[in-house]
């Protein structure tokens, strides 16, 4: 017994650590290249916003050129006189009411059709999708004139009525696939403690599928802050947006690229902004389900 004890014990085996996946390798660089040629474009117009406008014109494009804000000072009109804030105005006006109605909307639409499924509920969802198979330019003109017809044209909530019933089929869409992961006991839960529907929405529903929320209302705020056709044919000056106003730097005459890439970048800084101040549910919402 003693001897046994005495005995120099066995050196434990060693184990290798396992071999490297050579196709994540190749797949990683492919993703690093993939993302420096999506966000080189944009670094190069914020770096063209600060050139002047001999230097942004160049063929090659001057790298190294002095830097100045005068893209900057005439986006907010130090030369035209043009101030760009309304426009500015108008696009977060349209973008963010029309968000909040698309959500509130959308939110008991999709909780109809996952949690408590209508009668043909794919019929329903089919429909919302159809909306979306029209190209927008084909009802511009029955648009434009129902719009003149009764007086609306020119008029801000005209365009956040087009920019809520536009994205709406998307978010029913995109809630439905959140609310189809809330558990149906949570909700029943609910019921037997005496939640009424609007209740359970807001205080048990709502909370567990912020990301879904976050990621959805992010999405249309994009896509109306964007949008161009409608707000180009359907306003002057009165609700006329940012990326209208942005078109007007582009001329027949004279140099524009770097005021336009100045342009760019402030009409941009809303939208980079809402995403990373929703980053991390963001992320969480379009992995649990927001895209399939």
């Amino acid at each position: 017994m003693t001897a046994t004890l005495d005995a120099p014990r066995a050196a434990a085996p060693r184990v290798n650590a396992p071999p490297r996946n050579p196709v994540g390798s190749v797949l990683t660089v492919v993703a690093w290249i993939v993302g420096v040629l999506f966000v080189l474009p944009v670094l190069w117009m914020a770096l063209t916003s600060f050139h002047s406008e001999a230097d942004a014109a160049t063929n090659p494009p001057s790298l190294f050129a002095p830097l100045t804000l005068d893209g900057y000072a005439n986006f907010f009109g130090a030369q035209t006189g043009a101030s760009p804030w309304p426009p500015l105005l108008n696009s977060m006006t349209a973008s963010v009411v029309s968000t909040a109605l698309v959500l509130v909307l959308a939110i008991p639409a999709a909780y109809a059709l996952s949690i408590r499924p209508v009668r043909k509920w794919t019929d329903v969802l089919f429909f919302f999708l159809s909306t979306k198979m029209l190209p927008v330019v084909a009802g511009l003109l029955p648009v434009y004139l129902i719009a003149q017809s009764i007086g609306m044209l020119d008029n801000i909530w005209l365009l956040i009525i087009l920019y809520t019933s536009m994205n709406l089929p998307i978010a029913v869409w995109m809630m439905r696939s959140f609310l189809a992961e809330v558990p149906v006991e949570v909700l029943e839960a609910a019921s037997i403690d005496g939640c009424s529907l609007p209740r359970t929405l807001r205080t048990v529903v709502v909370p567990m599928v912020l990301p879904g929320i976050a990621a959805t209302s992010l999405i249309c705020f994009i896509f109306s802050w964007n949008e161009l056709l409608f707000a180009r044919v359907l306003t002057a000056t009165t609700a006329q947006t940012a990326p209208v106003f942005l078109t007007g730097f582009v001329t027949s005459q004279g140099l524009f690229l770097a005021t336009v890439c100045a342009a760019s970048v402030v009409v941009s800084l809303p939208v980079l902004i809402a995403g990373f101040a929703a980053q991390d549910k963001l992320v969480q919402g379009l992995s649990l389900g927001a895209i399939k």
